[in-house]
């Protein structure tokens, strides 16, 4: 039996998340019925983490275990084969038998993207969350700026999923514009449901005037979700990388 990693990547928007779902078509299951033509196995695929439906991945690791001998190099073509063009697996490694996408991974990162301009781009549509009104880069730095240490982050978290600790480390935040494109970037060693757009949307309300970005700590002290910002839109969040003690699975 070997326990085999995927390096793959997506395009969330025709996608319900990543979870296998009852009456809705996930990333996941798109996956495990390639490999199942593949390997002649009912095959259990365990991702990196829960993304959100319309939430995309330009890097997501996913393992799995199976008792067919295809050649490592060769299954990343087999899987695209069976897969629509909006996902793509790029790596196959065998990785330890203890190994699991999810709990082995030590931090990841996700990036928001806002398209900051006057007008529309429809390129950009399911990609980045448009914002017309000006944003000034610095303030919404100092303010993302507010969310890094070890802080209880229920006030940036929707109601969906049972946790047993609110309580994550981020290790940091930051905001820098490239044109007009807008990229938050958090890192942590684990994020609570839709909170990255939470913490996007708290961002831009102080960047609204609706508070100041020193006020955002004793925000996250009160724990309440209806006085930090909105859930900012799904289509401008994406994995954007991942580690791991196999370094192999790092780049």
């Amino acid at each position: 039996m070997r326990n085999i990693a995927l390096k793959l990547m997506y395009n969330g928007t025709a996608y319900h998340g990543w979870q296998v779902q009852k009456n809705a078509v996930s990333v996941c299951e798109t996956i495990e019925k390639a490999l199942e033509k593949i390997t002649g196995e009912r095959v259990h695929l365990t991702g990196c983490g829960r993304t959100d439906a319309g939430v995309h991945a330009e890097r997501y690791i996913a393992n799995f275990r199976t008792e067919s001998r295809i050649p490592l190099d060769r299954l990343p073509f087999a899987i695209n084969t069976h897969t629509p063009e909006d996902i793509a697996v790029w790596e196959a490694l065998e990785v330890a038998e203890d190994f699991n996408a999810i709990g082995s991974c030590i931090k990841k990162e996700y990036t928001y993207r806002i398209y900051n301009s006057q007008f529309k781009n429809p390129f950009y549509v399911n990609r980045a969350y448009f914002y017309p009104k000006k944003l000034d880069e610095a303030f919404l730095n100092r303010a993302a700026g507010m969310f890094v240490g070890t802080h209880d982050f229920a006030a940036v978290r929707s109601v969906g999923t049972v946790t047993k600790s609110t309580v994550r480390t981020i290790y940091y935040c930051d905001v820098a514009r490239r044109g007009e494109l807008l990229e938050l970037k958090v890192c942590a060693n684990g994020f609570l449901y839709n909170m990255v757009r939470a913490i996007t949307g708290t961002v831009l309300y102080a960047a609204e005037g609706k508070f100041a970005p020193e006020e955002i700590p004793s925000i996250l002290e009160g724990g309440d979700r209806t006085a930090a910002g909105p859930t900012a839109p799904p289509g401008g969040l994406y994995l954007t990388k991942l580690w791991y003690e196999d370094e192999r699975l790092n780049d």
